[in-house]
Order: C-alpha cells, then sequence, then structure tokens
C-alpha cells in the first residue's frame, strides 16, 4: 500500500515553525488520529512513528497526523501543551477542508511522553473522542520523578556542564538524541519536572497539578486506553494503573493493558506476537469510539 504523506506547518510562533507530517487515507471523512511521538519532552520529532503502525492503522481506515511540538527545557510546558492544543484545531480546521477529515471522529495517540502528552488532551476545552497512551504517565509531581531515578542513577553519571552542553536558547521542534544526556542528567537529579515546567516542585506544586491528568481529570474525560510494560524501567507500569484508577473513580470509560514482561517501547518490534495482539485491541477500540 503506497503511504500518501504531505509536511504541513500546523503552527508559527516568532522564533519557531511546528510541523506535521498527515499520512491521509484517500477516503473521504475518514476518522483521524493525531499521533505524538515521545522522547521525555526533550528530543524527538513527527518522524519517529513506525511505518509498520502507520500501515496498522492506514488499513484500518484511520488518516493519520504525527505532529512534533516545542521542545523542553527551552520551551517550558504549558506551551508544549498549546501546541498539542493547536494542533487539534488545525487539525478540525485546515485538515478538515484540505483532506476532508472527519472532525467528530478525532483521536489522540502517543508513547512515553507522546501518551503523557495525549492524556493531557483530555483535560482540554476541546477534546479528543478518544486516547491511546503507550506507557505514558499521569503523575508528574510523583516521587518517580521527582526524586532520583535508582535505574538511571546506575548508568554513568552525567554532570550538570556535560548535560547543558547539550541544550541551548534556541527554540526547537525537533532534537536529535544527544538531548538524552541532558535527560539522564534530570533523573539522576529527580527535576525533570521542574526542568521542563519552569516550576518547584515544593513551592510551585498547586500549579503543577493542571499538568497531571491523573489528579485533573474530570467526568467529561474522552474514552481511554492505557497499554503499559510490567517491566518498564523509564516510566513505571504503575503510571498507568493510577490513570486508570482516577478515571474509573470518574467513572470514565477505560482499559488499562498490561503486557507482561515487557519494557520501555515495547511497540518498536512490532514483530512480537504478544504486540500485535495489543494492537489489535488499539484498533478495536478506536473503532468502537470513532467508526
Amino acid at each position: 500500500m503506497k503511504i500518501n504523506k504531505e509536511t504541513h506547518i500546523y503552527k508559527e510562533t516568532t522564533d519557531c515553525l511546528i510541523k506535521a507530517d498527515v499520512y491521509f487515507n484517500d477516503v473521504r471523512e475518514a476518522p483521524v488520529i493525531i499521533y505524538i511521538h515521545g522522547g521525555a519532552l526533550i528530543w524527538g520529532s513527527r518522524e519517529n512513528i513506525n511505518p509498520r503502525q502507520i500501515e496498522i492503522y492506514r488499513k484500518a481506515g484511520f488518516s493519520i497526523v504525527s505532529i512534533d511540538y516545542r521542545l523542553a527545557p527551552e520551551t517550558p510546558l504549558n506551551l508544549i501543551v498549546e501546541d498539542v492544543r493547536d494542533a487539534l484545531l488545525w487539525v478540525c480546521s485546515e485538515g478538515k477542508s484540505k483532506y476532508g477529515f472527519n472532525s467528530d471522529k478525532l483521536a489522540v495517540v502517543g508513547c512515553s511522553a507522546g501518551g503523557y502528552l495525549s492524556l493531557m488532551t483530555g483535560t482540554l476545552k476541546s477534546k479528543p473522542k478518544a486516547i491511546v497512551s503507550f506507557y505514558g504517565y499521569g503523575d508528574i509531581i510523583g516521587d518517580w520523578y521527582c526524586k532520583p531515578s535508582k535505574f538511571y542513577c546506575q548508568q554513568p553519571i552525567v554532570s550538570r556542564e556535560e548535560a547543558y552542553s547539550c541544550i541551548g536558547d534556541k527554540i526547537i521542534s525537533e532534537g536529535n538524541r544527544d538531548r538524552f544526556k541532558y535527560y539522564l542528567y534530570c533523573r539522576q537529579n529527580g527535576i525533570w519536572t521542574s526542568e521542563v515546567s519552569g516550576y518547584d516542585i515544593i513551592a510551585d506544586r498547586d500549579k503543577l497539578i493542571q499538568f497531571c491528568p491523573a489528579y485533573c481529570a474530570r467526568e467529561d474525560y474522552p474514552p481511554t486506553l492505557l497499554i503499559h510494560g510490567d517491566e518498564d524501567t523509564d516510566v513505571p507500569h504503575a503510571q498507568s494503573v493510577i490513570m486508570a484508577q482516577a478515571l474509573t473513580k470518574l467513572g470514565v470509560n477505560n482499559k488499562l493493558i498490561t503486557l507482561k514482561g515487557k519494557g520501555h517501547a515495547f511497540d518498536y518490534d512490532m514483530d512480537d506476537v504478544n504486540v500485535q495482539a495489543a494492537f489489535v485491541q488499539v484498533i478495536n477500540f478506536l473503532k468502537e469510539h470513532l467508526v
């Protein structure tokens, strides 16, 4: 199957052009998936989407819009969330007029930090109809992010100088893997949340709550599918459990799929039968709520 792809600038700021890749389905009024890449909000780009996953979604009748967003720490978290919000608005306006997207049938899918941002869309005024989070997180003020990570502290220690040499003053929406050293430094020192948000984890705790979907979700939150490996050393499986529990308490339709023995980024291995089975459930979930 030929992949029809076009790149657009969905948002322009004074110092950054923010792009989206559209993998469109030839069917008019096709439901659409906004895909949000991972990378701890620090690195990555719209191109970090598995081609085999694109095909799975397209064969199921969906168009896909894979988006960039401005990256931390040069851009703070509140503006990153605004970028995601504006991507949804762009899809519902420009995307609808250009590609015939059915804006009433819009889902957001993301992995890791992209899963987190996907979960954040459920707290926006203009919400998607469904959310799929692959190993995302609903709480950025817990010990897992605000205290040194035992897992990352076992790796070579990154100095502050080395960490900050990987970032700069320029606002960017695409970042290479070299920026991982900055993330490693943040996790080794338990400062990721304060670094990407610009808020103090203690003094500004009330301000940070609005960026924790597990705590600020309401009864109108969209149906949500959470998928997480129970041996994830980067984002604890407990993060999806917490999110599922919060949604259940609110009476929100949700499901948690736990993949036994799987770690972070398990969906890169699309030859794994358990991963394939999980994607069958993803497609069924999306069709249930969008088609």
